[in-house]
């Protein structure tokens, strides 16, 4: 999430699925596009060649070094579609033309997705209220080895609460701030993420998406971090890799309780946000253990928190990173690309869409955070219809994740990403257990 796990460790001390078959890649290279190896990453100066195997005999392909001028880097037609197919993407965008601004972006965006609707937006209170409540009646039914799939349900259920804050906290909720920001308090309070200090943080990852260090959300791990101490790059290979999916737990815990880390006119508000957390733990938690136990504290409580943070996590790893997105340096920096080229819209499941109120309908959102979540589809199909040649679209699968967790890794200024078991193989066995075990469904 917002910071690395290099960070949190110093703090410390749907649907069915085809089948799509990987083909196996062979590289002769010759100078002029990015193309791909083995694991999927980019590789600048490459054509690709590939050898073919048909289910009866093997025909080897002999490759031959190829000169090539155009097209440059990613802006191939087939190039994208098959870059598409191996990491598990819909499509790939082409590249938005550096002289498109996000003003242009913006103005072309009907005024109607940008109105707030009181109805819809206490409607979706109600949708997070009610599958929240069912799900904690599933829990207190389920026979325990169904406990899974209503901790599931309750998981998502709550990520609800969250989008609904985080509505408020880009004042899309309401047009009565008090009540944004008491709605936004109150939906974070269940799942102790102080508001304000998210609040805070969270306009940052807006205003420098995908900008090297300055981003909050997800960054690639640096070579130096990697390289600093045999302990820390293992905790960091478990912690890109298999735990990849909670990752959003190291964040919450550091950028969100250190009074250091606010501007003195911001303090104030962070503590009252601090207090309201604490006052859940403090008044909340008791009455849990109190009425159920410590494992009615687990069933009802702890389960579905982690549900929420798989999440957290992966709906924001999947929003902004892929081997084709870079992160770029603040001198090199275009917000129009960072936030029409550089975000991911993914569809889900029906029933994850609803309950977390289109989160992943990401594009428009970070367009304009003003837009209403309920408004999200419409903005979306206008930005479709304007720009969606430069958009990249996936629907969730097994390949994409597998593409984010065994591949996006190690910053590399020319590669975007280069993967732990290429620099460290005697580290990376996790990666490679993930390499080994995940499916390879698209």
């Amino acid at each position: 999430m917002a910071c690395t796990l290099a960070d949190s460790l110093l703090l410390f001390k749907g649907s069915f699925q085809k089948p799509l078959r990987r083909r196996d890649i062979t590289a002769h290279y010759s100078p002029g596009i990015f193309s791909l190896n083995n694991d999927g990453l980019i590789r600048k100066g490459f054509r690709r060649q590939r050898s073919f195997v048909t289910r009866n005999k093997v025909t080897f392909v002999r490759a031959v070094a190829v000169p090539v001028q155009q097209p440059a880097p990613v802006e191939g037609v087939e190039y994208r579609k098959q870059l598409a197919e191996d990491y598990g993407f819909r499509q790939i965008g082409e590249p938005l033309p550096a002289d498109v601004t996000l003003k242009d972006v913006i103005s072309s965006l009907p005024k109607e997705v940008f109105e707030i609707d009181n109805v819809k937006a206490w409607k979706s209170v109600l949708i997070s209220i009610t599958s929240y409540a069912l799900g904690i009646f599933m829990i207190s039914k389920a026979p325990w080895y169904l406990l899974p799939l209503a901790w599931a349900w309750t998981g998502t259920a709550v990520t609800g609460f969250f989008v609904i804050g985080h509505d408020c906290a880009h004042k899309s909720f309401s047009s009565n701030k008090l009540i944004e920001d008491i709605v936004g308090t109150l939906a974070f309070m269940p799942l102790i993420y102080p508001y304000e200090p998210w609040r805070f943080k969270h306009d940052r990852h807006h205003a420098k998406t995908n900008m090297l260090l300055e981003d909050t959300a997800w960054q690639p791990v640096s070579k130096d971090e990697f390289e600093s101490s045999p302990l820390l790059r293992k905790a960091i290979i478990y912690g890109y890799g298999p735990f990849r999916c909670w990752m959003s737990i190291a964040h919450w815990v550091l950028w969100h309780f250190d009074l250091k880390k606010f501007r003195p006119s911001e303090v104030n508000r962070v503590k009252i946000s601090l207090a309201c957390v604490f006052s859940f733990i403090a008044i909340g938690w008791p009455l849990i253990i109190y009425k159920t136990g410590i494992m009615g504290w687990i069933k009802f409580w702890l389960m579905p928190w982690l549900g929420y943070h798989f999440w957290m996590s992966t709906f924001t790893m999947v929003h902004h990173t892929a081997p084709h997105i870079p992160f770029r340096n603040s001198q090199e920096w275009n917000a129009a690309q960072a936030q029409l080229n550089g975000t991911v819209h993914c569809d889900y499941p029906k029933w994850i869409e609803i309950l977390c109120h289109d989160i992943n309908v990401h594009i428009p959102h970070h367009i304009s955070p003003r837009i209403p979540s309920y408004n999200l589809r419409a903005a979306h199909k206008s930005i479709e219809e304007n720009w969606g040649k430069y958009l990249n679209e996936a629907s969730w699968n097994w390949r994409l994740m597998k593409t984010i967790m065994t591949v996006c890794h190690v910053y590399d200024k020319e590669r975007n990403y280069v993967a732990f078991d290429e620099l460290a193989p005697e580290d990376s066995r996790p990666i490679t257990f993930l390499k080994e075990s995940m499916p390879d469904y698209a």
